[in-house]
């Protein structure tokens, strides 16, 4: 099974509310506004900001 993209529709960043992107090839989900990446793993997003990592300048501007 792979991640769902229909998520995204009714996802959001748990801090600031905005929408996610996907990133396929990283198996993550970015929030642009706060600068995290929050991982999927098994197919299940993780939006906890423990769990998140930070996003370099490059990937924010990507």
């Amino acid at each position: 099974m792979a991640f769902d993209t229909k998520l995204l529709d009714i996802l959001a960043c748990p801090i600031c509310k905005s929408g996610l992107h996907y990133k396929k090839d990283l198996t993550e989900l970015w929030c642009k506004a706060d600068r995290l990446a929050y991982p999927i793993r098994n197919d299940i997003p993780v939006l906890m900001e423990p769990e998140a990592r930070a996003l370099t300048l490059d990937e924010v501007q990507s």
